[in-house]
């Protein structure tokens, strides 16, 4: 069950979760690399994860969301899901990305510095990048946002408005453009199965082939 939600509170939620990502990024810099630095990361995604837990059960207390993540569940959402994976991967990743890159050099290192963390815990980096980021993201961007927008707004400016936060919410400049095209993307995925199951799992698909894409060449030396 869904109530509809005005822009200004959906604004409102995406910052919520904002601060709860600067919240475990403090954590990760501030203590846990200075405490323990040999179990930084473990620690780290144990504060995702409690982090991510504390912020659905707060949406859920306060909105009437309830985010049904396995109705809606047909062979043709995840054929579409798996698609939109592999769509994702030559648009972006060999299309718009690189593109993009060359026009803000700072974005490219700050994405080799996640590469080269991914490269350093590919465990930790499996399950930050293909499963926790996923899970919440299109919960709250394709469930709560994408979902209530439309019932006020009507789909197309739900659409864009929770492509645009999807974007916002990556925080980098080069990925601002191609974030919005896969926030678009991924929200007519939700609105043609109903499913945030077959979001989830296009994003997760998504991340899971670039983050092969990453891994692979250290076991292959």
């Amino acid at each position: 069950m869904h109530n509809g939600i005005s822009i200004g509170k959906g604004i409102l939620w995406v910052l919520v979760w904002f601060g709860f990502m600067i919240l475990y990024t403090i954590l990760d810099v501030s203590i846990w690399r200075k405490i323990a630095p040999e179990h930084s990361r473990v620690l780290n995604i144990i504060t995702v994860i409690l982090c991510m837990t504390i912020f659905l059960i707060l949406l859920m207390k306060r909105t009437n969301f309830r985010p049904n993540l396995f109705t809606n569940i047909s062979f043709q959402g995840l054929i579409l899901a798996v698609g939109c994976s592999i769509l994702f991967y030559f648009l972006l990743d060999k299309g718009l990305d690189p593109i993009f890159e060359s026009f803000f050099p700072s974005s490219r290192e700050n994405y080799q510095q996640i590469i080269q963390s991914i490269r350093t815990s590919p465990i930790i980096g499996l399950v930050d990048f293909c499963i926790l980021a996923p899970i919440l993201e299109e919960i709250l961007m394709r469930g709560f946002l994408l979902e209530g927008l439309s019932i006020n707004y009507g789909k197309i400016v739900a659409l864009l408005i929770s492509a645009a936060l999807f974007a916002m919410l990556h925080f980098n400049i080069a990925q601002i453009v191609p974030s919005f095209i896969c926030g678009v993307i991924l929200g007519l995925l939700y609105f043609h199965t109903g499913s945030i199951f077959s979001c989830i799992l296009a994003h997760m698909g998504y991340n899971l082939i670039a983050y092969s894409v990453i891994v692979l060449p250290i076991y292959n030396k």
